[in-house]
């Protein structure tokens, strides 16, 4: 698995990847010092695995997270133990306090899964339909019903007719499941079907806005557009 560190305490950095370094299942491609250059190396390698400080100078941990438009596994380390409340948000594999002991970060490489691209996942068809428990309703919806799927921190929200149930799984988890060719990640927060696009117009950056169906606009993310492209061309 490729692995970076985001640290800006170069002691610190250097001596995670010391450790690091002894691990065969990591592969690590690179080490930033700040959320600005950790976000240019991220979208250039694109690492299955983050070892991430969270209080950094000018941005945290969290705010290089919000920019990016996968979900890489997170495991955070920092001093400080007041942020692993808000951690949660993120899902994280684990979360090490410093100074951290080789026995802990050994336990918290154990607990990464191999990348999906590693694990053959059975995908949905279009005609297929998914149970969907919304409190009091059960529903049987048929993807092509679904109009889009946001990230909702640890769960997603479902939207179809007048619905819009939250399930507990990852956004990253269900687009494993989705047929590639009618579902398409426009960023970080949203997976749309691309059957319930209204209109596609350019937005104020190098993007487009998605307006789907029920009104609701949806920016692509500068780095998706090329891969929307695509799928709507001859």
């Amino acid at each position: 698995m490729k692995a970076i560190v985001v640290e800006d305490s170069r002691l610190a950095r250097e001596g995670l990847l010391r450790m690091l370094s002894h691990f065969k299942n990591l592969e690590l491609v690179g080490a930033a010092d700040h959320p600005d250059s950790a976000l240019k190396l991220i979208n250039e390698v694109r690492p299955e695995v983050l070892f991430l400080d969270i209080h950094m100078p000018g941005q945290s941990g969290f705010d290089l997270l919000d920019k990016l438009d996968y979900n890489p596994q997170v495991i955070f380390t920092t001093a400080y133990s007041e942020y692993a409340y808000r951690s949660f948000d993120y899902s994280p594999v684990d979360y090490l306090l410093k100074p951290i002991s080789p026995e802990r970060l050994a336990s918290a490489v154990d607990k990464l899964s191999m990348p999906t691209g590693a694990i053959v996942v059975e995908r949905l068809e279009m005609s297929s339909k998914i149970f969907i428990n919304d409190a009091d309703e059960c529903h049987l919806v048929s993807l092509n019903d679904i109009r889009y799927f946001e990230s909702c921190k640890n769960h997603s929200r479902v939207f179809f007719e007048t619905h819009k149930p939250f399930i507990k799984k990852a956004l990253s988890n269900i687009e494993a499941r989705l047929p590639k060719s009618h579902f398409f990640r426009a960023n970080r927060q949203y997976i749309v079907n691309l059957n319930q696009i209204r209109s596609i117009d350019e937005s104020i950056g190098d993007g487009y806005d998605l307006t789907m169906s029920d009104g609701h606009v949806i920016e692509v993310s500068r780095r998706n557009t090329v891969e929307l492209k695509k799928l709507l061309s001859f």
